[in-house]
């Protein structure tokens, strides 16, 4: 079996939000009526989504259509045709296109009937 990473995009759908008792049957067994699967993949560390490759990317979206939102493996699954793209990417890219924190003054504002002492204690005037 090939890695997913290497699978045809135009084939290959991210299954997300999925609880952690879902098994590669489960999902064969949901995914398999829109048409014929090449690979599953179902993560384990962390779980919570996986991939599925169909012969036909037709089939891929026809399932992306009918899953989405459904309920599978007793947690409403968000299903989506894969980008290609891994979480470490989509960080990359946001923090990129993230525009820099405000600055904050440095000052701050304080009673002036308060004074600070070098010792570190502090004086009323």
């Amino acid at each position: 079996m090939s890695r997913f990473r290497e699978w045809d995009l135009s084939c290959k759908v991210y299954v997300g939000n999925l609880g952690p008792s879902a098994s590669k049957h489960d999902l064969e067994r949901a995914f398999s009526k829109y048409g014929p699967l090449r690979n599953v993949w179902v993560a384990r560390s962390p779980p919570g989504f996986a991939f599925i490759e169909f012969e036909d990317p037709r089939d891929a979206k026809d399932a992306v259509r009918a899953l989405d939102g459904m309920r599978l493996c007793g947690t409403r699954v968000r299903v989506e045709m894969s980008t290609g793209r891994t979480r470490r990417d989509e960080g990359r890219r946001h923090s990129r296109s993230r525009s820099p924190p405000p600055k904050r003054s440095r000052s701050r504002s304080r009673s002036h009937s308060v004074k600070r002492s070098r010792s570190g204690s502090w004086d009323r005037q």
